[in-house]
């Protein structure tokens, strides 16, 4: 369910502010957004796996709080990552 290292590093170099860039906020939602859908498709299969519901749940709400402080803080980057992972329709 993971996402491999390989695809972690292509999120990183798409969302990164400057170049020694691994851990900023716009990475950081991309990151999640990445995993948050990998673990809706592994749910759509489980129906009752409720620990792995759990865990999304808590993903979710880290990037909702990530989303938050973004666009508290940089309004024109909140917008740019929300139009590149199509969030917010």
């Amino acid at each position: 369910m993971a996402i491999s290292q390989e695809r972690k590093n292509e999120i990183i170099n798409e969302f990164k502010v400057h170049e020694n860039d691994t851990g900023s906020s716009e990475v950081q939602i991309a990151i999640l957004t990445e995993e948050i859908n990998n673990l809706n498709e592994h749910l759509r299969t489980h129906k009752k796996d409720h620990h792995s519901r759990r865990g999304l749940l808590k993903m979710v709400g880290k990037r909702r709080n990530l989303l938050n402080y973004l666009r508290n803080k940089d309004i024109a980057s909140y917008r740019e990552v929300i139009a590149k992972l199509g969030l917010r329709r």
